[in-house]
């Protein structure tokens, strides 16, 4: 969330940078600079009291030992006892207001993100390759996938309804040789450490990323009483390894990267883009994640960025990097790049990849703090993330980039040992 003390001190500028991104809330930044004006009225008044009750404690013990009548102050001392417990309650409603509030409000857009009201406005900044030309009309993953026997639609909607599929011998091993592959380079060559987080987070954890209490509609919640959610990234449990923690800065950067299914409910995007494996409601991903201080943080963008790109130029899969221009960023996010891989079977540069820094917006929901040195004050760390990539789109990637005319597929080079040296899928 915002910085309180920028809401505070500077209104106008989150005013300003809510409307690059196309956003209204002036009724909810009006809202909160009453709340905040009650706040700052309250507490130098509560503070006077708390101090007038410590002294008059002491002239109490004074009197005492004096031997001279404290009724008086005593019932000074209750009845201002009475209005500090009042007052308190008011103060932590008028907090929980605020920070309800606060909760809501997207990220400010960074001063380098091109002002702008959809994908349209987005920039593009890198590309890598050139399309391949077929002599023959390409076909899209739908329809290459089922005719080689490697994607059953049918029996995943059978099994889970709409949106959910199969993958079928050498779909699924195709699948599996590109996580280990992506987890391979990240770990061994990029310097990210694995980890294997659970699968389910509680609401703390989804707050924390800002997942909530905004975008619930979008997740999946097991049912009963339990507090737990279908993660929807691992961007959420790799965020919260440190939830609450102060970090000594001499260890930063951190960098995690793993593996999870995710787990969507999409609301709202019924319609679009629902052919096909490109938006599903459980998914593969590879995260990429890093916590490291603002000095760093946009340095580590790029880096992180690079990272994800190298998944694809290893790949020999042509792709675009865009920046997103200010109304097509996400909740949490200062800046962006996407990674759009081509895709001839749609004609189309088509997202398999969102590389975020989010600056300390993450960090202070979560609470994550590091000492620059070690010692002295702590400071909210910069968090970014990215993918690292989407397993499913970059296999949707491969089949379409590497399809021949009879139908089969070519293995690119660098997953071959993945896949037990398999250099061809064909038809069973």
């Amino acid at each position: 969330m915002l910085d309180p003390a920028f809401l505070r001190d500077d209104i106008d500028a989150i005013r300003a940078g809510l409307k690059k991104r196309g956003a209204d809330f002036t009724s909810e930044l009006d809202e909160l600079a009453t709340l905040e004006g009650q706040r700052r009225r309250l507490l130098p008044t509560l503070e006077g009291l708390k101090r007038e009750q410590n002294s008059a404690g002491d002239e109490v013990a004074r009197a005492k030992r004096q031997g001279l009548d404290a009724s008086k102050i005593q019932e000074a001392s209750r009845t201002r006892n009475q209005q500090i417990k009042q007052l308190s309650v008011e103060l932590e409603t008028i907090e929980l207001r605020r920070n309800r509030g606060l909760l809501i409000i997207p990220n400010l857009p960074h001063e380098s993100v091109p002002v702008g009201t959809s994908s349209a406005d987005n920039v593009e900044a890198l590309r890598y390759g050139t399309p391949p030309q077929f002599d023959f009309p390409a076909q899209p993953h739908w329809d290459l996938g089922p005719a080689l026997g490697i994607i059953d639609f049918e029996r995943g909607t059978r099994i889970a309804g709409a949106r959910f599929s199969v993958l079928v011998g050498a779909g699924a091993r195709l699948a599996r040789a590109l996580i280990n592959f992506m987890l391979d380079l990240h770990t061994r060559q990029h310097g990210y450490t694995e980890i294997e987080p659970p699968f389910m987070v509680n609401s703390a954890s989804l707050t924390g990323t800002g997942n909530l209490p905004k975008f619930e509609a979008d997740l999946f919640k097991i049912a009963g009483d339990w507090d737990l959610y279908m993660v929807p990234t691992a961007e959420v449990p790799l965020t919260n390894m440190h939830r609450g923690e102060i970090l000594d800065g001499r260890s930063l950067p951190i960098r995690y990267t793993a593996y999870t299914p995710c787990f969507r409910s999409e609301a709202g995007s019924y319609g679009a883009d629902v052919r096909g494996l490109i938006r599903q409601h459980q998914f593969d991903k590879v995260e990429l994640m890093a916590f490291t201080t603002p000095e760093q943080s946009y340095d580590e963008l790029e880096r992180l960025t690079g990272n994800a790109e190298a998944v694809l130029t290893q790949l020999e899969l042509p792709y675009r990097r865009m920046l997103l221009c200010s109304g097509d960023m996400g909740f949490a996010s200062a800046k962006t790049y996407d990674l759009e891989v081509w895709l001839p079977g749609q004609n189309a540069y088509r997202e398999i990849s969102s590389c975020s820094n989010t600056e300390a917006f993450q960090a202070r929901r979560a609470g994550i703090k590091y000492r620059p040195q070690g010692t002295g004050k702590a400071e909210f760390v910069h968090t970014l993330n990215g993918s690292g990539l989407a397993v499913g789109r970059t296999l949707i990637a491969i089949l379409e980039n590497y399809q021949q005319a009879d139908g089969s597929v070519i293995v690119p080079k660098a997953l071959r040992p993945f896949m037990n040296g398999q250099d061809i899928i064909t038809r069973t």
